[in-house]
């Protein structure tokens, strides 16, 4: 027997009520504390206290923001759940993509731990992030990352570039799972709060979807993966001193450890369990590790379910039972088995290598009970953990810096003239933003498995799902956190609708969302305010675009500075995810083009929009004003247009307008194929200014082939969407009409030489 305190029982609990437990250094309010008292009718054991502390944790019960996500469900029509097959509320929402395929997806953030220790931090977000898609029943099959730094020169954001983007690829290469797109963004805001949010995405056959409940009395619950040891303990590792005696362990580290071999096997070990029918509910262990694990699925089946922790198996002896509950090792899954199956599903684990344990059964008490040496520790309602924790309708206001923000317009800004249009595109390329971003997706692999037929640099990462039919799927992440500081409402619509339009100019046809809202303090009115504005945004959008939200995840706390400050958190960043759908992958479009002489053609219209843009940032370091408006019913238009053309073989090239407006895409699609272009911007605007770094929102450049330009002016016009004409591709530079001409490889060094000059 392992050398530990003797635990805190529920006997104890019982006959000590007035025993102080530190329930505020586990981050429970003195309210929250008491309600957990009311609720169990005694004071909680130090286990119980800590399941409860994490579950009824910002990470794990979203309390601050749950009354207002419940918009993405009760702004869902019918029609938008169409292809849904599994909503909000499990590891992973499931679309319907047709012939019997369904593909399951969804994006999550591992922010704080990857500030903390970069590459363990990153590494296991996408470990974290894999394992909720298998634990839906499918493959995973590709991945993509969205990441938030400081400063490019700050003396710190070298160490976290490092570690992010090294764990990032080597998990997922190690995994075998091509990275195909994603957003690496620096500003000064998220110095100390960078994001590190990673998107799966994986397939399945419609009728092996799995969900994470336990149900049926007698069914085994098996604990199986990697051991379980003392990483990830965090907020929880007082509890490894259970007496709360002096005395006890060392704080333990607070950041996972992933390996991603044992999480390689286990992907294979769970397909083939799957295939042979020997689960009957599954959940993956993540946050709060095994407290949460056998909580949901108890929570989430009909019964109750019985633990003996001294069955868990361990790397570490010295774990205490809380230590062992809240441990947030990384490579485990927690499986139902009905006792006539158990046999097979052990036999398949040990083939692959994987041990595992009984540590339990699924009970008809409808209560979570866990012992440890045959001492009583948890008796709880698992509702009570998982699901019904504390509610909060926090206070918010619009902050008081808003008005003189938006006041503050970039339209007002000095302007270069016609000569300095070309230095402003060069300084824009040359800009951490929208400079080539290869340094860091060259250390992914963007290719293995061989499904890849899109991935970066082009707008979207598209994937084969069916070799027969060719069957795929495109997806695309965006977000723009300068647009949604200026006005977060219109800010998270932009970047649904910048996701929204990547995939639909890959000639995909737009189905469903997935989400990371990255936010301040939930206690501070203004991020809060913030919160609420983006949250609200993205689901009238969603529901005027008809592509319903499938699941995601909220970070708060994502600020260090004075609250009510302007300055106090990150800017709002809410990233989105779009997915779509394709019948046949060899339909897609590329981003640039590669054959001379096709005519060059801009959809949209072009406004005067400069606030929050590219241009106002490098040129002027200004943020201030109102953002590009965003029309939906105009975005959904053009990507009926867009996925029509596609799918007639009538676009050679397409590249969605975004930061840096038509002079910053031009350069892109010219340099995707190193294909030159000479283009007039007189068609596109009468200032020469706007036309190229205008931000105006539902713009796509286009090329087609000169003799099918007619049948594009006719499609255009059949969705009501404006057309102009530019020039035409060809020649090894970039023309634009009496403002610069440059040649490919001048653009090309210019773009490639800002990150590594920074990062080697």
């Amino acid at each position: 027997m392992s050398t530990h305190h003797e635990p805190d029982t529920v006997d104890n609990a019982k006959s000590t009520p007035n025993q102080e437990l530190p329930h505020r250094e586990l981050g429970l309010k003195d309210d929250e504390y008491a309600r957990i008292v009311e609720l169990l009718g005694r004071r909680p054991t130090a286990a119980e206290l800590a399941m409860y502390s994490v579950m009824w944790s910002e990470h794990c019960s979203y309390k601050s923001s749950k009354v207002h996500l419940k918009q993405f469900s009760e702004k869902t029509t019918p029609e938008m759940r169409e292809h849904l097959l599994v909503g909000i509320g499990e590891n992973a929402g499931v679309v319907d993509i047709g012939d019997g395929w369904a593909v399951t997806f969804k994006v999550e953030s591992h922010n704080h731990p990857s500030f903390v220790e970069p590459f363990q931090g990153a590494a296991t977000g996408v470990g974290g992030i894999v394992r909720d898609i298998i634990a839906m029943g499918a493959r995973p099959v590709a991945v993509m990352d969205q990441l938030r730094f400081g400063a490019i020169d700050h003396p710190d954001t070298a160490r976290v570039v490092h570690g992010v983007v090294s764990g990032v690829g080597s998990y997922g290469n190690s995994l075998g799972l091509p990275n195909i797109g994603g957003e690496t963004v620096f500003d000064p805001c998220y110095q100390g709060n960078p994001l590190v949010n990673a998107l799966c995405i994986g397939v399945l056959r419609r009728e092996d979807i799995h969900l994470a409940s336990a149900s049926g009395a007698g069914n085994k619950v098996v604990l199986f993966g990697a051991r379980t040891g003392g990483d990830g303990i965090g907020g929880a590792s007082i509890l490894a001193s259970e007496t709360f005696a002096d005395g006890g362990p060392t704080k333990r580290p607070s950041v996972q450890v992933g390996d991603p071999f044992m999480e390689k096997l286990l992907i294979e070990c769970c397909l083939e369990l799957y295939a042979g029918g020997l689960v009957e509910g599954i959940q993956d262990l993540g946050a709060a590790g095994i407290s949460c694990a056998t909580a949901e699925l108890a929570s989430n089946g009909d019964g109750g379910m019985h633990v003996d922790l001294e069955n868990v198996l361990l790397r570490d002896p010295t774990l205490t039972a809380g230590e062992i509950l809240m441990s947030e090792s990384q490579e485990r899954m927690m499986a139902v088995v009905s006792p006539d199956k158990l046999e097979r599903f052990l036999e398949i684990t040990e083939k692959w290598g994987i041990e595992s344990a009984i540590i339990g059964e699924v009970t008809g008490t409808g209560r979570l009970t866990i012992d440890h040496y045959g001492k009583r520790i948890v008796d709880v309602d698992p509702r009570s953990v998982a699901h019904d924790g504390p509610t909060y309708h926090r206070p918010y206001s619009r902050p008081d810096w808003q008005d003189e923000l938006q006041a503050n317009r970039a339209e007002a800004l000095p302007r270069p003239s016609r000569e300095q249009l070309g230095e402003t595109l060069l300084s824009l390329l040359a800009s951490p933003n929208l400079a080539s971003a290869a340094w860091v997706c060259d250390q992914y692999d963007r290719y293995v498995g061989g499904n890849t037929a899109l991935a970066m640099p082009d707008d979207a990462g598209v994937l084969r799902v069916d070799e027969e039919t060719g069957r795929g799927i495109a997806l695309a992440t965006d977000a723009n956190g300068r647009y949604a500081k200026l006005d977060p409402y219109a800010g998270a619509q932009a970047a649904l609708a910048e996701a929204h339009r990547n995939v639909a100019t890959s000639g995909a046809q737009p189905l469903a969302v997935t989400d990371c809202l990255n936010f301040g303090s939930p206690e501070d009115e203004g991020p809060m305010w913030q919160l609420v504005q983006a949250i609200t945004g993205l689901a009238d959008a969603c529901r005027e675009l008809g592509v319903p939200v499938t699941g995601g995840n909220v970070s708060l706390y994502n600020s260090t500075g004075e609250p009510g400050r302007i300055d106090s958190a990150i800017h709002p960043t809410p990233v989105v995810g779009v997915l779509g759908v394709f019948d046949d992958v060899a339909t897609r479009v590329p981003s640039g083009w590669q054959e001379q002489g096709l005519a060059l053609y801009l959809l949209g219209e072009t406004r005067e929009e400069l606030s929050g843009s590219a241009w106002a940032d490098v040129a002027h370091n200004h943020l201030g004003g109102i953002p590009p408006r965003v029309d939906l019913a105009a975005e959904k238009r053009l990507a009926q247009l867009l996925h029509e053309g596609a799918q007639a073989g009538l676009f050679a090239a397409a590249h969605d307008l975004s930061e840096g407006g038509l002079a910053v895409a031009l350069a892109e699609s010219c340099l995707r194929f190193g294909v030159g272009a000479a283009v007039q911007t007189e068609p596109v605007h009468e200032d020469p200014f706007l036309a190229l770094f205008s931000e105006s929102q539902g713009r796509v450049l286009v090329a087609v082939s000169s003799e099918r330009d007619q049948e594009l002016r006719e499609l255009a016009k059949r969705h009501d969407y404006p057309v102009a004409h530019l020039g035409v591709t060809g020649g090894e530079s970039l023309n634009v009409g009496g403002a610069y001409s440059y040649p490919l490889t001048f653009l090309s060094e210019t773009r490639e030489a800002t990150l590594p000059r920074y990062f080697g």
